[in-house]
């Protein structure tokens, strides 16, 4: 079924690219996920609108929803816009809107950072201002959490903030002290990529080095002992692109594309066909993995191809394959189109290229929605909608017109109909320029012999399949 996206008209002269694109956001606008998050028998996950939806278990005041709500078993909105990206750990919840941090849920270490240690069970704003945008630099551990900030117009002058939990040293400040606000334990050139486990903590540098911080009681941060830190220490020197922790182990991914795993390994969550703790790094894929998400004990990775992995634990059906079997190597999932994925306690989380969110494993609290314990194969909890490219420009060319656009889905195709009279339906339009998506979801059409001076007037409509 075809989608009109927006009218074209040059009775007048052509409508301004912001009237444009808010058009064309609201023809298309289709529920479309653009970030997850997993914590122990919850979820939240953000739209592409901005909004933050929630659901499962509230006791804490994970999903914001007050204290009159134990838990649902159907998305709630919590946020209605502004909401960009989301963290989770097993009962406190983290969201980025804007450049702050909001929080709400369990506080009993300060990892919502407001000064205290009370729950919260409201979205709460605990930093104002200067968090960076990327995906994968805000993060929630078991009781702690991280986030990192920049200084100025320009984003050169790179911080870590940490607050929560410090028993094991996983704040990475020298001390075994909880902190109740966010405590900046780094200034750094560049960061792109945080991760908390259960009691460690990693992040990544933009010159590639990984580092970490905290217990390491089972190698989760690779450094050959099992001695913990209370302060960051560089485990890897370079080519590092992003990094997941699951309670007790740690996986990071390289600019060759490869996948390496550490630590805990009772469930063969590390993919190397053992259940033998790991105390230095092992490469367990070799190339094309493009991210990574690390649960409790099972991890998950997805392939430049769009393919979803996964192996550890799997009493749940957290892997998804259909079955209760732990998977001591990585076994495939979902074959393509997934573009982003988490992991949580005994459930998982992805998100496919139309913007729908998928879902496997426990489902005690009505995390995955519906009424089923569990779910052995992934089911869908949000329907997705292609979201709709932005036009960057419109040219008139002597008697052409240029249309040119970008943030759609890749492989997406979009028609060009001509018509003359808008009572006339536009499935009798005349077809005259057709483009199918790239690879960065960008396309150009240049409509021919469009452009008549003096002619009557014309209108175009661009139309998605």
């Amino acid at each position: 079924m075809k989608t009109n996206l927006t009218l074209l008209t040059w009775a007048a002269p052509l409508m301004l690219l912001s009237a444009l694109n808010s058009r064309l956001s609201t023809v298309l606008g289709g529920p479309v996920v653009t970030s997850a998050a997993v914590g122990a028998r919850h979820i939240l996950f953000s739209e592409f609108d901005g909004s933050l939806w929630v659901m499962g278990d509230n006791t804490f005041g994970q999903l914001g929803l007050g204290q009159g709500t134990a838990q649902t078993n159907t998305p709630v909105q919590v946020i209605s816009s502004g909401v960009a990206r989301v963290a989770a750990g097993p009962v406190h919840s983290l969201f980025r809107v804007g450049h702050d941090v909001w929080a709400m849920g369990a506080n009993d270490h300060g990892q919502l950072g407001d000064g205290t240690t009370n729950n919260h069970f409201f979205p709460e704003k605990t930093f104002s201002g200067n968090v960076l945008i990327s995906a994968t630099v805000l993060a929630a551990g078991d009781a702690h959490s991280l986030f990192g900030t920049f200084s100025g117009a320009v984003t050169t002058n790179i911080g870590l903030r940490v607050m929560g939990n410090n028993l094991a040293g996983q704040l990475g400040d020298g001390t075994y002290t909880d902190h109740f606000f966010p405590e900046q334990v780094e200034t750094i050139t560049g960061i792109s990529s945080v991760a908390a486990g259960s009691y460690h903590s990693l992040y990544v540098k933009s010159d590639g080095s990984l580092w970490g911080m905290g217990d390491n009681a089972f190698g989760e941060l690779g450094l050959g002992s099992l001695s913990h830190t209370n302060m960051q220490v560089q485990l890897v020197s370079s080519g590092v692109l992003a990094v997941a922790a699951g309670s007790a182990h740690s996986l990071y991914i390289k600019s060759d594309g490869s996948l390496w795993s550490m630590g805990y390994n009772f469930y063969g969550q590390l993919g190397n066909n053992t259940t033998i703790d790991q105390h230095t790094p092992i490469q367990v894929a070799f190339n094309g993995v493009t991210a990574v998400a690390a649960g409790t004990d099972h991890s998950l990775y997805i392939k430049s191809d769009g393919s979803l992995w996964g192996m550890g634990a799997n009493g749940s059906g957290q892997l998804g394959d259909g079955t209760r079997s732990d998977r001591h190597l990585a076994i495939q999932i979902v074959a393509s189109n997934v573009v982003a994925v988490a992991a949580g306690g005994d459930h998982s989380l992805y998100i496919k290229s139309d913007g729908s969110l998928w879902g496997m494993g426990a489902n005690i609290s009505g995390e995955l929605g519906g009424t089923s314990p569990s779910y052995l194969t992934p089911v869908q909890i949000v329907g997705g909608t292609p979201p709709p490219p932005l036009l960057t420009a419109i040219i008139l060319s002597q008697t052409n017109l240029n249309l040119s656009a970008s943030g759609g889905i890749f492989g997406e195709v979009i028609y060009t109909l001509m018509g003359t009279n808008l009572t006339v339906p536009p499935s009798q339009w005349l077809p005259v320029a057709t483009n199918v998506l790239n690879t960065y979801g960008d396309f150009a059409i240049t409509v021919t012999n469009s452009v008549v001076p003096n002619a009557s007037q014309r209108f175009f409509i661009l139309q998605a399949q």
